[in-house]
C-alpha cells in the first residue's frame, strides 16, 4: 500500500514497502486541581469548552531492497524531501483525511540488500477530511458511508439564505468570502461580513447540526473543513 507524503507516494516513488503502521490517538489535555481538604480532585478540563488535546504520533516502517550505492542515495533524497519538514499524510486505506504535523526519517540497513526505513511525525491532534466546502470534488474517493457532501462555493443570498453546517468533532470557525457586503446570524446574534473574506471567531461550528443564516445580495462562499479524531 501507498502512503502519500506531500506529493511523494512512498511505493511508487520510493519503491518502499509498508510492514508497520502506528496511529496514536492523542492524549487529552486535562486539568485535574486538588483542594485541600477535599476528597477527590476537581476536574476543569472542560472549565472553559471542549476538550483540547496535545499532538499525535504516527510511525511507518517500510523495508525496500536496495544494495549499499542505492540505499544511500535514496535515504538521502527521502531525507532532502520530508526530514524535519511539515507535510499531509494520506493512508491508502482511509483516503478520506489527512494527518499533517512535522516528519522525521530514520534509515537502517541490516544485509547487503534489505533496508529498514522508518517515518515518524508529530501530527496535529486531529485528522482532516479531504475535501472543504469551497474545494472541487473527487467523487470517485467519495465515502458514501461516511463522508459529508459539502457544497459551500458561491451561494446566492437574495435577501436571505439559511445554510445548514453537519460539524465533525473539531471545533472549526470557518472563512466567509463575499462578494459583497451581508451579514451573517449565529446563535442568535448577526454579525458584519465585509466583501471578502472574514473569519469571525466568535464563530466556531461544533460537533453536531448548525445552522447559519445570510441577509443582503450577493454571493458567499464558507471555507469550512471538517476534523475527527
Amino acid at each position: 500500500m501507498n502512503v502519500t507524503i506531500g506529493d511523494k507516494k512512498t511505493f511508487d516513488d520510493w519503491g518502499l514497502k509498508l510492514q508497520s503502521l502506528v496511529v496514536g490517538l492523542p492524549e487529552a489535555k486535562t486539568n485535574p486541581v486538588d483542594i485541600p481538604g477535599a476528597d477527590g480532585v476537581m476536574d476543569l478540563t472542560q472549565a472553559l469548552g471542549p476538550v483540547r488535546y496535545n499532538n499525535r504520533e504516527i510511525q511507518m516502517i517500510f523495508d525496500v531492497m536496495a544494495a549499499p550505492e542505492r540505499w544511500h542515495s535514496l535515504t538521502s533524497e527521502i531525507a532532502n524531501y520530508l526530514h524535519g519538514q511539515r507535510l499531509k499524510v494520506i493512508l491508502d486505506s482511509d483516503p478520506d483525511y489527512y494527518y499533517i504535523g512535522r516528519l522525521a526519517l530514520n534509515s537502517e540497513k541490516s544485509d547487503y540488500y534489505m533496508n529498514h526505513i522508518t517515518i515518524t511525525g508529530d501530527m496535529e491532534p486531529y485528522k482532516y477530511e479531504m475535501y472543504s466546502g469551497i474545494d472541487k470534488w473527487k467523487w470517485d474517493s467519495f465515502s458514501f458511508k461516511n463522508g459529508i457532501i459539502r457544497n459551500y462555493k458561491d451561494l446566492v443570498v437574495d435577501g436571505s439564505r439559511t445554510v445548514r453546517i453537519t460539524g465533525r468533532k473539531k471545533q472549526i470557525v470557518p472563512t466567509f468570502i463575499c462578494s459583497a457586503a451581508l451579514e451573517v446570524e449565529w446563535q442568535g446574534i448577526k454579525y458584519p461580513l465585509p466583501a471578502g473574506e472574514t473569519k469571525i471567531y466568535a464563530i466556531a461550528i461544533p460537533e453536531g447540526e448548525n445552522k447559519l443564516v445570510f441577509y443582503g445580495n450577493g454571493t458567499v462562499s464558507i471555507d469550512y473543513r471538517g476534523g475527527i479524531l
